[in-house]
């Protein structure tokens, strides 16, 4: 397989999963991680790979080795003429996994899709009948879809993050710390604060509008991060996807480990006293969205140009909590008539709007 994000979160227990079942990996690509890189190089003796980072370049301890000065687009070239049709996973963080989502699908790859940003940009762009999720909501949705009666809606859970049940009116002088304390799972801190302002549920609520075809989804807050996912079928039945929160057992599915054991079965007499609750549009205020998301979904990459522009923000400390969702409508309020009917057109509004943000919420 082809890991895009080696040294993440998803690319890290991926290539663990790859050791412990003996599979081959034909390519590796990060952004800087030079140590974890070579580390991995040395472990798994890929045929080729990538560091974006140009100055690092020369560094990388291997013979074939591709930077941003190459491109990402001869990179994956290069690993369709090495490893045609090859498992590939994309776990790059942000709007530059797109591109390579795009690329990916057009040279023939299988595609494991942990970048939301491919979707929640650019899914008009994508054949989402080709995407294989990495993501422990739409994986329980795919479980679940097997041999499916109708429809009727998607849901899917959230923990609720870091603020759940602090008080309102404090989180305007929210500290970045505070912020990164997830209730349940280990993420990257800019996925931590997405799920701390439910910006992360907006965008899984229109990656499952993209890879499902459905447009009735909710999300409801479940503290533990038990239940992942039900489906409601026309039958008026329901079905709920249960497990342990571990993003291993969503890689494992991606990468053809079905029917290994990768985790503990959760012992069902945990599943006491769990509850379902609406999500409060007040505390989480970006959540709102959701209707007018799913009625026009190319607003999405609007949406994720603030977000992701105004979180680098409050990660360096250089605006408040608050100014997040508040950065993210006042883009839409500018934007939203912006025509995005080309890939062009998305990485044009991407670039838009993130000097917009930078300019009146940051510099």
């Amino acid at each position: 397989m082809i890991i895009l994000g080696s040294s993440g979160s998803i690319g890290l227990n991926a290539l663990n999963l790859a050791k412990e079942y003996n599979l081959k990996v034909d390519a590796l690509a990060c952004k800087s991680s030079l140590k974890v890189l070579n580390a991995q190089i040395e472990e798994f003796s890929p045929k080729l790979v990538y560091i974006d980072d140009d100055s690092l370049k020369p560094l990388v301890n291997h013979k074939f080795v591709f930077s941003k000065k190459d491109g990402i687009e001869k990179f994956l070239i290069a690993c369709d003429e090495q490893s045609h049709g090859s498992k590939l996973i994309n776990a790059f963080v942000g709007f530059d996994g797109l591109v390579p989502s795009v690329m990916a699908l057009k040279l023939g790859f299988d595609l494991a899709l942990a970048n939301k940003e491919s979707l929640v940009a650019g899914g008009q762009f994508l054949d989402c009948s080709k995407i294989t999720p990495i993501d422990s909501e739409h994986f329980g949705l795919k479980f679940l879809l097997k041999d499916r009666p109708k429809l009727h809606r998607l849901i899917i859970t959230a923990s609720g993050g870091a603020f759940y049940g602090r008080d309102i009116s404090s989180l305007k002088d929210a500290s970045v710390e505070d912020a990164l304390k997830h209730p349940n799972w280990n993420m990257g801190a800019k996925i931590t604060i997405d799920s701390a302002t439910m910006v992360n549920k907006l965008f899984e609520i229109i990656e499952a509008f993209w890879l499902y075809g459905c447009q009735n989804i909710e999300a409801y807050i479940e503290r533990k991060s038990l239940i992942h996912a039900l489906i409601e079928f026309k039958d008026g039945s329901t079905t709920a996807h249960i497990s342990k929160p571990d993003m291993r057992l969503a890689i494992a599915h991606a990468i053809g480990l079905n029917n290994q054991r990768i985790i503990e079965n959760l012992d069902i007499a945990k599943l006491q006293n769990i509850t379902l609750e609406p999500i409060d549009l007040e505390r989480y205020r970006a959540f709102s969205l959701k209707d007018n998301l799913l009625q026009n979904p190319q607003i999405g990459a609007i949406i994720n140009a603030a977000n992701d522009e105004i979180v680098a923000g409050f990660l360096s400390k250089k605006v408040k909590f608050n100014s997040i969702s508040s950065a993210i409508f006042d883009a839409l309020d500018r934007f939203f008539c912006f025509k995005l009917d080309s890939l062009e057109s998305v990485i044009e509004i991407n670039q838009k709007v993130r000097e917009y943000i930078k300019h009146r919420y940051i510099s």
